[in-house]
């Protein structure tokens, strides 16, 4: 009889557990990357990264050898978010005086523009000079465990187009890890070393993290690869948080995300400070280390993404601005600027300013789920849109001696640039094996260079799609079925769609469009995720059934 009882109580217990955790399914899949990250990724305490050591004296003399090459990638910063481009903040006691010391003593690209509005796409770009998608990395990964709750976490009674998800894919779909940028891809790294260049690799990656997709398989040297996305722990009485309840994405973020980094792949570990200024300080020391030889560092910050995070010491110094979030945004902006500025003083003192290339850009443009509406100004538009407020981004360079001091420079321009303009700095080659879609912006660049020739740009997320070319703009869509044509001339904020009022134009845009998608292969992997943005609003005001909107494909 005992052991009945307790055989009961026992099936009574099992049965309470199956239905609770039937019950908190979807909360549970909210919390398990992070729970997976911490059983099989423990955090080591911090230590130094051990930067190899370069020559000990030069190995020629400074004016003989390539430039050095540094491309520092913030990410999610928009256009007004950089006083040179727009002054967004300098209001409010935020200028970026040495984001503009770049375009000051060089050139600030009036056009800049990134290779997509999102950031796996952008950053494939602009390290390998080819539209992703002629190598299958069209959609941004996206953990399985986030698509399987994205439902929920989106479920909103005032939402007035639904968040498609599908949840077979989103079962069966490679492990997060595993998608990212092919090995066989030619970065710019990879054609640096032929020069005699040392590669490093600092920050966010994002193209995959197997062994064959790391860093250290894709040209560089030496990486500091960020692991997770905190800025320092939630609780760490160094930082300043702002949690966005009306963003899903943020609500994901928070239970998952962890703070920490490794060194070529090795063990995790903690870094000992707010991720941009301890991303900063191995920036200065792998420099100095490296200040006798040939080097290209790619500098990839996570800031201004979300989760929202400032360091305590910047928040209280803008004690001027009132609302938090914009408060703990701004002070974020200040760090970046900060980084940028160490920079530039490192290579100073080190003598190596008058031959280092420095380009300052961004993934893509800033979202509209942060909340913030003025971050892309005067553009429509955000991230996860082909709109101008998703695809133009800050974008400034100095080389001096090569790159007219304070130009600017008005013909479009692309992260796909990046490579074949450095690769022709350093004296190397472009690889002949396959299509290079970015243009060597060097003959353009001197006090006496020539105009660039017009081109076509171009951008692809799934059936979603646009080009520019001849200052005229194209947007199409499937969700909805709706295309916008734009004279970027007379109406460069995108306000006026002429698709209506010159069909001729559409349609041949439209062929030109179609036939460039043509010869592309299939994506390497699905999308998981169709959401719907407001193009005019951020995701925290109310939208109407008069507000234009898009369909963004993840």
């Amino acid at each position: 009889m005992k052991l009945k009882k307790t055989l009961a109580i026992s099936l009574a217990v099992a049965a309470a557990l199956g239905v609770g955790l039937y019950a908190n399914r979807l909360r549970i899949l909210q919390y398990s990357l992070g729970w997976h990250t911490d059983f099989t990724n423990p955090r080591e305490a911090n230590h130094p990264v051990p930067w190899m050591d370069g020559p000990a004296t030069a190995v020629q003399a400074l004016s003989q050898r390539p430039p050095n090459i540094i491309v520092i990638l913030a990410d999610d910063l928009g256009s007004n978010d950089v006083s040179t481009f727009g002054g967004g903040h300098m209001t409010e006691g935020v200028p970026t005086p040495n984001i503009d010391a770049i375009a000051r003593d060089g050139v600030r690209f009036d056009q800049g523009y990134a290779a997509a509005a999102v950031c796996t796409v952008s950053r494939a770009a602009l390290l390998t000079g080819r539209y992703p998608w002629r190598f299958g990395v069209e959609f941004t990964p996206t953990p399985g465990a986030m698509a399987r709750v994205a439902g929920a976490l989106y479920a909103d009674p005032d939402r007035l187009y639904p968040v498609v998800i599908d949840q077979e894919k989103a079962k069966t779909t490679k492990d997060f890890n595993e998608l990212g940028m092919p090995p066989t891809e030619q970065t710019v790294a990879k054609l640096l070393k032929p020069r005699g260049y040392h590669t490093i690799h600092i920050g966010k990656w994002h193209l995959g993290s197997t062994p064959e997709m790391r860093p250290n398989n894709q040209g560089f040297d030496e990486s500091l690869f960020m692991e997770s996305g905190l800025y320092l722990p939630e609780k760490d009485p160094r930082v300043v948080n702002s949690k966005q309840d009306f963003d899903p994405i943020d609500k994901f973020l928070w239970p998952n995300m962890r703070f920490g980094v490794s060194y070529n792949a090795g063990k995790w570990f903690e870094p000992s400070k707010y991720l941009t200024d301890y991303f900063t300080d191995e920036a200065v020391s792998a420099i100095k280390k490296n200040k006798n030889q040939p080097f290209f560092m790619y500098l990839a910050h996570w800031g201004v993404h979300t989760p929202l995070q400032a360091s305590k010491e910047d928040y209280d110094a803008l004690a001027n601005i009132p609302d938090h979030r914009r408060r703990v945004y701004a002070a974020m902006i200040r760090a970046i600027d900060r980084s940028v500025g160490r920079v530039l003083q490192t290579l100073r003192e080190e003598g190596l300013d008058d031959n280092t290339i420095v380009i300052f850009t961004s993934d893509n443009g800033a979202p509209g789920y942060i909340g913030i509406p003025d971050v892309n100004l005067p553009y429509r538009g955000w991230k996860l849109t082909q709109f101008q407020g998703g695809l133009r981004v800050p974008y400034v360079a100095k080389w001096p001696g090569h790159i007219a001091a304070g130009a600017q420079y008005q013909q479009p321009v692309s992260s796909i640039d990046i490579l074949p303009t450095v690769v022709a700095a350093a004296g190397g080659k472009l690889p002949t094996d396959r299509p290079i879609d970015g243009v060597n912006l060097l003959p353009y660049l001197s006090k006496d260079g020539a105009l660039q020739p017009q081109r076509t740009l171009f951008w692809r997320d799934g059936p979603y799609r646009a080009m520019q070319e001849n200052g005229w703009k194209l947007i199409i869509s499937e969700m909805p079925k709706k295309d916008w044509l734009f004279s970027l001339k007379d109406d460069p904020t995108e306000k006026h769609n002429l698709a209506a009022q010159q069909p001729e134009k559409l349609a041949q845009m439209k062929a030109t469009l179609v036939a460039h998608h043509a010869q592309m292969p299939a994506p390497l992997w699905p999308s998981l995720i169709q959401l719907p943005i407001a193009i005019d609003k951020t995701l925290n005001q109310k939208q109407t059934a008069q507000d234009e909107y898009t369909y963004w494909y993840n």
